[in-house]
């Protein structure tokens, strides 16, 4: 079972996270504990290998003309042992939209560790 965010932890992004294609990866000797430790050893260190860049790191610079959430009813799961994103940041951005919120123990890989609870609150989310 994850343990909630320690504090003053040094981030698992370290140094030289960043690719010299401007991609954002995890430290791999980082990954388990970081990003997935809700997860069997042998799975973390299989994902910490298999990270392929998930996007550019101006991704995050990006500007969004129309949010979906000010038109659209908007759903939030909140992982409370993340390590990524503070569940506190999570909820917050979840109340700043307005979103049904749940939250689960889990990782920053919940929808690993627990599918069945993911699913669930999709289908919640797909039946209104």
């Amino acid at each position: 079972m994850p343990q909630p965010p320690r504090p003053n932890r040094q981030h698992p992004l370290g140094s030289g996270a960043c690719g010299s294609e401007g991609f954002l990866l995890l430290d791999r000797d980082k990954f388990a504990d970081s990003f997935a430790d809700d997860l069997p050893p042998a799975q973390a260190e299989f994902m910490a290998d298999s990270q392929t860049p998930p996007w550019g790191l101006d991704a995050a610079g990006g500007a969004v003309s129309t949010p979906a959430w000010r038109t659209k009813p908007a759903w939030c799961l909140v992982a409370t042992c993340d390590r990524m994103i503070p569940p506190p940041a999570q909820r917050a951005m979840a109340e700043r939209i307005g979103a049904q919120t749940v939250e689960v123990a889990g990782s920053h890989a919940v929808d690993v560790s627990q599918p069945a609870t993911v699913a669930s609150l999709i289908k919640q989310a797909a039946a209104g």
